[in-house]
């Protein structure tokens, strides 16, 4: 849920940024990501044994968008990559 919650702001304060356009991909990227985060722990809430398939693709989603975040120098950008990196460990470690 945090890093849900981190993408959101990211996402929001990116459309603040003087070059808006530059950040369109690391704006997809957070939306996808707390999207799918959101999924993946309703999913494991229910204790549902699909939640470890999701939290494999959450996992690739969450490295993905910290990759892309970490290319920006914002302080919301830095601090989603961190967020998502490590949510990307956790995901895995639930997932197998």
């Amino acid at each position: 849920m945090e890093c849900a919650s981190t993408c959101n702001y990211c996402a929001s304060s990116c459309t603040r940024e003087p070059d808006v356009e530059m950040m369109a991909e690391c704006i997809r990227l957070d939306m996808e990501c707390a999207a799918v985060c959101y999924a993946a722990a309703q999913l494991m809430s229910l204790g549902i044994d699909s939640a470890k398939q999701l939290c494999k693709l959450c996992a690739e989603i969450c490295n993905d968008c910290g990759t892309e975040c970490g290319k920006h120098h914002s302080e919301h950008c830095q601090k989603c990559a961190e967020a998502c990196l490590h949510c990307a460990q956790e995901c895995l470690k639930i997932a197998s």
